[in-house]
């Protein structure tokens, strides 16, 4: 895995009740899992998802994926049982619902502490209600806090529609301001972002396209309900390899020493500046994050 960037395309959802489906994510390819305690896994079954989920992720066996354990909230019943059992597993991250201010992350995060969380330990914020889009820029700072942990947001559009009432309609005009807003936030405090899940998962037409809608946006990859979806996803969040390759070629032209106090060169007959190049890297990191997992 890079040493710069973490690629995170894909980002399935996998309920902690279903032990088939724990399994099966450790053939997968993809490049998150998300061990599901919250919306996926019904109030009997709470206790045994949990069991099988810190039962799994100790066990280990996931390879280069990317593992995160969904919580339910702190105020419910199961909330501060989840947190304990998640530290006591060492995923790479918990992923918490409903983050409406940045004192709900600064709280999980002491309690980390007090906890005795691994170093390592991440935390994602699901921002998926109104209150979350109007404090977006201050709970995005947080990633600047090391204290915090913050390291991705997660779109959780589903419920931010039905807690706005907004129609998730083709192309998502209603929710085109406030997922430009995270990504904003996002990359205020240097995180990531994830876009939603698409619903019509037999759709395929239409999640290439939802797809290809948020990598125009700037998510660094998408939340997904079904394994066929991963493909899919992985194509539209991937560098192409004509985008690596102008990176790589305007980057080898910067660091010619003729070039190196300048801040915009002609490279085949285009303008391009110091900025391009910089952005280059980035493209050039994923990529080759990407070559080197497995």
């Amino acid at each position: 895995m890079s040493s710069l960037l973490r690629p995170r395309r894909s980002a399935l959802y996998m309920p902690g009740s279903n032990q088939r489906a724990l399994e099966k994510a450790k053939t997968l390819d993809v490049d998150c899992l998300l061990l599901d305690l919250e919306d996926a896994v019904a109030p009997d079954a709470k206790e045994l998802a949990r069991n099988q989920i810190v039962d799994a992720v100790t066990a280990g066996g996931y390879g280069d994926r990317e593992v995160v354990i969904r919580i339910n909230g702190l105020e419910t019943p199961w909330g501060e049982t989840d947190l304990e059992a998640a530290v006591k597993a060492d995923p790479d991250a918990i992923l918490v619902p409903k983050v409406n201010t940045p004192a709900d992350l600064q709280l999980i995060a002491h309690k980390l502490s007090v906890l005795g969380a691994s170093d390592s330990l991440r935390l994602w914020a699901m921002m998926e209600t109104p209150e979350a889009m109007l404090n977006a820029g201050a709970i995005g700072a947080c990633g600047r806090d090391p204290a915090v942990r913050l390291s991705c947001f997660v779109m959780g559009t589903n419920d931010l529609a039905k807690e706005t009432r907004a129609r998730l309609t083709p192309g998502r005009a209603a929710m085109m301001p406030w997922l430009m807003t995270c990504v904003a936030a996002a990359r205020l405090g240097g995180i990531d972002i994830l876009d939603g899940v698409y619903n019509a998962f037999q759709d395929e037409d239409g999640f290439a396209a939802e797809c290809a809608q948020g990598a125009d946006m700037g998510m660094d990859g998408k939340t997904l309900i079904h394994p066929k979806q991963i493909g899919p996803c992985h194509a539209a969040f991937s560098p192409s390899e004509e985008e690596v390759a102008w990176a790589r070629l305007i980057n080898a032209e910067f660091d010619k020493p003729e070039n190196a106090s300048k801040g915009a060169i002609q490279v085949d007959g285009k303008m391009v500046e110091r900025l391009h190049a910089d952005m280059g890297k980035r493209v050039i990191a994923i990529a080759d994050a990407i070559s080197t997992q497995g």
